[in-house]
């Protein structure tokens, strides 16, 4: 019995060896881009404005609520809730690894982290505040990032530009290396269990990396951020699950451009931590890992795959789980008016 089990880990390395693998571990730093370079006093003003539930209308709702750095990077709810419980039409995307994206949002309506951090800030169902000039007189009121700003920007004080870069600065450091996967694809052959690089082989085999490609499983290596990286869903639309997770109610990035050809197109989400990011799809309407396998073979790919072949692909699946940094709470600035800068 031990031989057998020898021979079977030692045929499922040499297939994996065999295999170009259309991944690559994951870089422990993203890609910066010039005008807005990384510095300690930047990524700590982003960390606050983050977690700083002031950045929004009525003092209730930070960037953390719905994208959670001590949690999954998201809400782990089928819709976000934003002021005053008004519910978003779409699952929150994890904010791990965002840095890797080739844009943001699923719809792409982001070019760069920097476009995304200006959006939910006056988004009505999000954090609802007037305008981005509401959001800098908000801040200006608070001695304790007036000095920071002035640190970090100089003389350009505070700014909505400095807001979303530093922002933007702090997410670039939420990355989450040495996954199982990183670890496999890095000479340690033992990092994944058999069962997981079975659930590797698989799903190259049936044809998932068209999509789920590069060193984010979301993109070419070789697209940069802006340039955007969407694929259709559903594509094969006759099939019970279509219908009972009404995947034909979100036109996608259609519905942003108004433009038919891209109905039904999104970027494509990352597959790294996605153990930890139930419930699955945009709209959140699937539960499982397990059965979001299902649903894209059949969905995407036209396949049914055996029950073997999905408890295999779900253990790949895990192994992408990376190490979260550690997020130290920051101790916000006091606001000396006890929150009368707050709309009710």
């Amino acid at each position: 019995m031990r031989i057998w089990i020898f021979l079977m880990i030692v045929s499922q390395s040499l297939l994996a060896a065999k295999m170009d693998l259309p991944w690559s571990a994951l870089p422990k730093t993203p890609p910066i881009p010039k005008d807005n370079p990384m510095t300690p006093e930047k990524v700590s003003l982003g960390r606050q404005l983050y977690i700083d539930p002031r950045l929004s209308k009525d003092g209730t709702v930070s960037c953390n609520s719905c994208h959670n750095v001590m949690a999954s990077g998201g809400d782990n709810r089928a819709f976000s809730a934003g002021v005053g419980g008004k519910l978003g039409g779409r699952s929150a995307p994890t904010v791990w690894n965002s840095a890797f994206h080739t844009v943001q949002f699923w719809d792409g309506r982001a070019a760069s982290l920097e476009d995304q951090a200006k959006g939910p800030l006056t988004n009505p169902i999000e954090m609802a505040m007037d305008s981005h000039e509401a959001v800098v007189d908000r801040i200006s009121k608070i001695p304790g990032y007036v000095s920071q700003f002035k640190k970090v920007f100089g003389d350009k004080g505070v700014t909505i530009d400095g807001v979303a870069k530093a922002i933007a600065a702090y997410e670039r450091t939420l990355i989450t290396p040495n996954s199982p996967f990183d670890r496999y694809v890095k000479g340690n052959k033992k990092a994944m269990s058999p069962q997981a690089v079975r659930g590797m082989n698989t799903v190259i085999e049936v044809g998932c990396v068209s999509c789920h490609t590069g060193k984010n499983f979301n993109a070419p290596d070789d697209l940069a951020m802006g340039e955007g990286f969407y694929q259709k869903f559903p594509t094969f639309t006759d099939n019970e699950y279509v219908t009972k997770y009404k995947f034909l109610d979100d036109k996608g990035r259609g519905a942003l451009t108004k433009n038919e050809d891209d109905n039904y197109f999104f970027r494509v989400p990352t597959w790294r931590n996605v153990a930890l990011t139930a419930p699955y799809f945009s709209n959140g309407a699937v539960k499982t890992l397990d059965e979001a396998v299902r649903v894209m073979a059949k969905v995407q790919l036209n396949k049914e795959l055996s029950a073997n072949q999905v408890a295999d692909i779900v253990e790949f699946l895990k192994a992408l789980t990376g190490e979260r940094p550690k997020q130290p709470m920051p101790e916000l600035p006091p606001d000396p008016e006890g929150m009368t800068t707050i709309d009710g």
